[in-house]
């Protein structure tokens, strides 16, 4: 039985718009980002979603709930879904973050193990995210090729992703660059028992039983509305 499982990105702030950081701010949704969220929820509401689970911050919400009306489904939130909190930095411009910590943006990208000052860690936000599918694989045995949804934020997304891949810290970095409204499609598959080389365990790894029982493969990356809303 395979398992699929859509990680969607909110739609656009203002803040997105500006270039500013937002992390754990709780920042409501530009008009732009309102149409996008209605956009995007038609377009996935024909892949008959069973769950739609969402960061509590309104960006992420609101842009569940727009899905969540197509579909005629609640939307569950959870706080360990939020964005990675950016300590000192949330609330400032990319150009303010550089002229106070030159380069620190840039190795704040390239590191996992490396986090903001007072903020957290890629590591950090991929284990808090992965704890929530996990407990949704070990609660959901029925679950099948209709999705499981989770709409939260760019960087919680990809650090999510790189886990659930098992990818070696080092490689966390790959996922970067998620568009507002654009998803993520991963499936689940039964894991293959007595290989002959096994990997070694993922620092960030599967955090129940039945979550160690399944391998994840990435199906789509940002993935999203062709010609995007807004773009005319």
């Amino acid at each position: 039985m395979t398992r699929r499982l859509i990680l969607l990105r909110h739609g656009q702030t203002h803040y997105n718009a500006s270039l500013r950081m937002q992390g754990q701010l709780d920042t409501e949704l530009s008009e732009l980002g309102i149409r996008q969220a209605h956009a995007v929820g038609r377009v996935l509401a024909p892949r008959r979603p069973w769950t739609i689970l969402s960061s509590d911050l309104q960006r992420a919400h609101e842009t569940a709930k727009a899905l969540a009306t197509e579909v005629g489904l609640d939307v569950r939130t959870d706080p360990r879904l939020r964005e990675t909190h950016l300590g000192s930095w949330q609330g400032m411009s990319h150009s303010e973050v550089d002229g106070q910590w030159p380069d620190a943006r840039v190795r704040w990208r390239s590191s996992p193990r490396w986090s903001p000052p007072e903020g957290e860690s890629r590591l950090d936000v991929a284990r808090r995210t992965r704890e929530v599918v996990d407990e949704l694989v070990e609660s959901s045995p029925d679950w099948s090729e209709h999705p499981a949804v989770i709409v939260a934020h760019g960087g919680a997304i990809a650090a999510l992703t790189a886990s659930l891949l098992e990818l070696p810290v080092e490689q966390y970095s790959v996922f970067n660059g998620l568009g507002n409204t654009c998803w993520v499609q991963l499936s689940a598959h039964v894991r293959p028992e007595g290989t002959a080389a096994q990997p070694p365990e993922p620092e960030v790894g599967p955090t129940t039983e039945a979550a160690r029982g399944v391998l994840w493969r990435l199906d789509q990356w940002n993935a999203g509305i062709t010609p995007p809303v807004g773009s005319s």
